[in-house]
């Protein structure tokens, strides 16, 4: 098969194709032929040596892909070879096939086809962790989605409007806060232009929200907890300003807050399992009645890898970055 591999750290041009053997499966895996791969903001980490890559995959990237089921371990029972799937991984995503847990595999939307479906296990999987499980956000509140036009962003929103919450939104510019509002934000603050801070009192009367869904961190951490209203609950998931930040905790107790957070790929086999079960249960008829939509911002083929992140690093990209490793591509 093709992959692509991690050559050596540093920028997109490390991203280099080679030829390996093609995966067999444990007895509770599956193989995929890969159609599309989607792209994540770690995979950019792990290229760069900031995260560590499973040493599994051999340095081949990638932790969410769609397409076929063409062999299955001997424990798989729901699977069999032809099945269109989509599944979240530990890595090996970047080629042409890949090895995914059964459990972790969700069935193509018959709505979707697999560069859509690509995009879906990452996103919805980390936005309801965060909304649901770490956040307990609940019908009629207000929730802070920071990044809004990420691939995370646009599956919060969609997610917590859905929910039945109120869903404010920042973003980096006019474009990117009208995108966030058409997927359902109440409001979409460009960060580079207004007074994030004023614009949430404004958008809510000077209560706070509810819940932040937070990709920041760092200096922006004390911002995030003066914008909770009482009993509010900040959950971090990202630190794109660094991990560490001070905070006036006197803020925490005043509002009873909540400080949590919580990465996806830290989460136990079956606790993810249990995740995969109520992502399908819960979302994947949203799709089906077109309420929840994949945004996918571009397509390029799995050998232009490197053309792919340096999309993602420009920062200019609304939604996900699919790899296209089918026929063809």
């Amino acid at each position: 098969m093709t992959a692509i591999v991690v050559s050596k750290t540093g920028g997109p041009e490390v991203l280099v194709p080679v030829e390996r053997p093609r995966p067999s499966p444990a007895e509770d895996e599956v193989v995929i032929s890969v159609e599309a791969a989607g792209l994540n903001h770690v995979d950019l980490r792990q290229r760069k040596g900031l995260n560590p890559m499973d040493p599994a995959h051999n340095g081949v990237p990638g932790l969410e892909v769609a397409g076929r089921v063409v062999a299955t371990g001997a424990r798989v029972r729901r699977w069999r070879e032809g099945d269109k799937v989509c599944a979240l991984l530990t890595g090996g995503g970047y080629a042409t096939y890949a090895c995914a847990a059964a459990a972790l595999c969700l069935p193509v939307p018959d709505e979707l086809d697999a560069i859509a479906a690509a995009t879906l296990p990452e996103a919805l999987f980390t936005a309801w962790s965060a909304l649901v499980d770490m956040g307990q956000l609940k019908s009629g509140e207000t929730v802070l989605v920071h990044g809004g036009s990420s691939g995370v962003g646009t599956a919060a929103i969609q997610v917590a409007s859905l929910l039945g919450a109120r869903v404010l939104a920042t973003a980096r510019s006019a474009e990117k806060c009208r995108a966030c509002e058409t997927l359902g934000a109440a409001r979409a603050i460009n960060y580079r232009d207004e007074d994030v801070a004023a614009a949430i009192q404004d958008s809510t009367g000077g209560r706070g929200v509810d819940v932040v869904l937070d990709i920041l961190g760092g200096p922006s951490l004390q911002r995030n907890l003066d914008a909770l209203a009482p009993r509010g609950r900040l959950v971090a998931t990202a630190f794109m300003e660094g991990p560490l930040g001070e905070i006036n905790l006197a803020t925490v107790a005043r509002k009873r807050a909540l400080i949590t957070g919580g990465f996806l790929r830290d989460l136990s086999p079956a606790n993810k399992a249990l995740l995969a079960q109520t992502v399908e249960a819960r979302i994947w008829p949203w799709i089906a009645e077109g309420r929840y939509r994949p945004i996918v911002d571009s397509t390029f083929p799995l050998a232009q890898a490197a053309a792919a992140h340096r999309r993602m690093e420009s920062s200019s990209h609304v939604g996900k970055i699919v790899l296209a490793a089918g026929a063809g591509a």
